[in-house]
């Protein structure tokens, strides 16, 4: 049994880690997903488990968490919950500010007495620190009640307990005033971040426009329609969508024409027309014109369904990176909190120091040692390196695929659908002597109806042409035992009238298995040879054209520093070659069948580069074992394919190859910002380490080497949302 709910308030990355780790704890639980982007925590319970119920289930969140929680069962009202969400936040900032501001001024009171009474100054920092650390002290206290003692809470409330222990009063309301603001703009920082990546989600209509009576095409006379949920509508039901309006679930325009905003799904600002019988999906804008549409998918396999649940998923595949901070801040504070509690008893014990020197040093390494820029900031790189990726039509499925991205050594592409088209259409026919050019079409025809591949789709239409054109009628009789052969062609049986007759359409390597005379077809393109019980009846050359950003995607490639670019295909020597010349591949493997694929794409894994990945580029339909053993999985999305949205890591929606220039810059980047932040953070941290240890550093160093730092790492992280 499966349940969301939404967090409202939920702005820390560290914070997320650590609910669901918490929740994986729970036995009546088999899976946790908790999305910071859209504050969406996704749990898996067991079966018959008792705490399933509703209730039950937002107490043992709400136990955890901490924060408001609201269970939703259908996702057509989260928009709308998450709206109200929003409102009740942005009151909460003013009352923030407010609060703080009043903070502020009591603070500044403080400063202003501290020479004049020093008893109001003192009276006026406690009131002014109690105002700012009510909440973090609370927090503390609840966490040690829980066993949970090195968060954030517990750090900043014994340093400065601490402080005014050994009578560091001003400093301790300091140290919790600028601890809350940097938290304020920590916090704002991050609700940026989350609403760059949410606005991009925000695809799904919340609404249909049912048609319930009248003609399909003539709605202006008598057709009527209901606002609906787009969940209630089925497959085949009409839907009409007006101007202005987001198209709710895929289907086939019927009636009417327009202008569609396409770029939710494939960032490109050039509105794409579209007419009668045209296909459009969901998360579309309809810019102009009323469309009527028949649905083709319910409302759980539209596009925009998809690609939503596809980026939501996507904060549970963690990079490296993310893991390695993870268990790096679960060492990282323990271990500073431990030398803070030495260098406070040691050196006053045994070597004579004071105490109240050495309790301020320790302080200062309690203040430092929450890693809060690490495990906030670098989360938040690769939330961001995903928005930043899908607003330009590409959708990555995990920060472990960005990752892999950046250190592309080797990149192997298929060739039709990918570097090509994928468009085939017949340039010659060579029939066999004793059968005609219309003969030797009709039959590979019949053979290949049943198939849906580019090369049987252009035999087919050519063959419905000609027969339009002679006004006939086109039959195909009985065919019945039709045989995919994977890598070599089609069998099928014709029936017409008594007469029963063995089809093959295929390869050259068909004909030789079949052990049939043929003679070979030197034309360039793809050949589909044809044999009517075992006679050769001829030839059919069918082209495909190259996609007209191939060639600059292959260049931009190697100016990025890729080492090796290779292209498969099940294709001839002479079309591989030839295609591969033209785009500047220097590697080609031709006629290869799906597992000779596999064996080649095992042979380049073992080739490449120590800590390096590769990546396989194809049309996600026919390339599902190549793309799944790849270390990086790229599809040609072709405007939501659902085969490349199931089958890849990543999806180029627009099915540009020069898009997977502009995906590696984007993982290079976030890579870049990520390791700024850790490089820094840590620096900084451990310098100020060493200089409070040595009674160099004061709180005010202390701070900015924990809040101002954190603030900055995040500041850097935005920086990705705008690449």
């Amino acid at each position: 049994m499966k349940k969301a709910f939404i967090l409202q308030g939920l702005n820390c990355p560290h914070c997320a880690a650590n609910i669901e780790k918490s929740l994986n704890k729970a036995e009546n639980i088999s899976a946790v997903s908790l999305n910071l982007s859209t504050s969406t925590l996704y749990l898996e319970y067991l079966e018959n488990s008792k705490h399933s119920e509703t209730a039950d289930a937002a107490a043992n969140i709400h136990d955890v968490v901490e924060k408001i929680v609201h269970e939703y069962e259908s996702d057509i009202l989260v928009t709308e919950k998450k709206q109200a969400f929003q409102a009740t936040e942005q009151k909460s900032q003013k009352k923030t500010l407010v609060w703080l501001a009043a903070s502020t001024v009591i603070f500044v009171a403080g400063i202003v007495f501290y020479n004049i009474n020093n008893y109001a100054s003192i009276g006026l920092f406690t009131v002014s620190y109690l105002l700012l650390g009510a909440n973090v002290l609370w927090a503390a206290l609840k966490n040690i009640l829980k066993g949970n003692l090195f968060d954030e809470n517990f750090l900043m409330g014994i340093a400065t307990i601490g402080a005014f222990v050994i009578g560091e009063f001003a400093g301790a309301a300091t140290v919790m005033l600028l601890y809350q603001i940097g938290e304020f703009f920590q916090n704002k920082a991050v609700r940026a971040s989350k609403k760059g990546i949410s606005d991009l989600m925000d695809i799904r209509s919340d609404y249909a426009n049912l048609l319930q009576s009248g003609e399909s095409g003539e709605l202006e006379q008598n057709g009527q329609t209901k606002r609906v949920s787009p969940e209630s509508v089925a497959v085949g039901e009409t839907i009409i969508i007006k101007p202005g309006e987001k198209i709710p679930l895929d289907g086939v325009i019927l009636a009417g024409e327009a202008m569609l905003d396409t770029s939710a799904l494939t960032g490109e600002s050039v509105p794409r027309k579209v007419a009668k019988n045209d296909a459009v999906l969901s998360g579309c804008i309809n810019q102009n014109g009323v469309l009527t549409v028949k649905v083709t998918q319910t409302f759980g396999e539209s596009t925009a369904s998809k690609i939503l649940d596809l980026v939501e998923n996507a904060a549970s595949k963690k990079a490296k990176l993310e893991t390695f901070i993870t268990k790096f801040a679960k060492w990282y504070t323990p271990t500073v909190v431990i030398l803070a509690v030495l260098l406070a008893v040691v050196p006053p014990l045994f070597f004579g120091g004071i105490w109240q020197e050495w309790i301020y040093r320790a302080i200062i390494l309690l203040i430092i040692s929450c890693p809060c820029a690490l495990v906030l900031s670098i989360p938040l790189g690769f939330f961001g390196g995903i928005g930043a990726s899908s607003k330009k039509g590409i959708l990555v499925k995990g920060g472990n695929f960005l990752e892999a991205l950046s250190s592309l050594d080797t990149v192997v592409f298929d060739k039709t659908g990918t570097l090509t088209k994928g468009v085939f259409k017949v340039t010659s026919i060579q029939p066999a002597e004793g059968f005609t050019a219309a003969e030797l079409l009709q039959t590979a025809s019949f053979a290949e109806s049943f198939s849906s591949h580019p090369i049987a789709v252009s035999i087919c239409k050519e063959y419905a042409q000609i027969v339009d054109k002679s006004g006939s009628t086109h039959s195909t009789g009985e065919l019945s035992d039709y045989n995919e052969i994977s890598g070599y062609g089609v069998s099928v049986l014709h029936k017409n009238g008594q007469n029963r007759q063995a089809i093959l359409a295929g390869n050259e390597k068909l004909m030789r298995r079949e052990n049939i005379t043929f003679v070979e077809n030197t034309d360039f393109g793809t050949k589909v040879y044809v044999a009517r019980d075992n006679i050769y009846m001829g030839s059919i050359v069918i082209s495909d054209e190259i996609k007209p950003d191939s060639k600059a995607a292959i260049t931009q490639l190697k100016n990025m520093g890729v080492r090796r670019i290779v292209m498969l295909t099940g294709d001839t020597q002479k079309v591989a070659e030839n295609v591969a010349n033209q785009l500047g591949i220097d590697e080609v493997h031709f006629s290869l069948l799906p597992q000779e694929k596999v064996e080649k794409l095992e042979t380049y894994a073992k080739e490449k580069q120590p800590k390096k990945s590769l990546a396989f580029v194809g049309d996600g339909i026919n390339d599902a074992p190549v793309l799944a053993m790849a270390d990086v999985g790229i599809a040609m999305g072709g405007l939501g394919s659902d085969a490349a949205i199931e089958a890849a890591d990543v999806v180029l929606m627009t099915d540009e190859p020069q898009k997977l220039g502009e995906a590696i810059t984007v993982a290079r980047f976030t890579r870049k910002i990520v390791w700024q932040n850790i490089v820094g953070a840590l620096g900084v941290q451990l310098i100020f380490i060493v200089l409070g240890t040595m009674g160099v550093a004061s709180i005010w160093e202390a701070i900015f080497a924990d809040v101002g730092v954190s603030l900055l790492a995040v500041l850097n992280t935005l920086r990705i949302l705008r690449i």
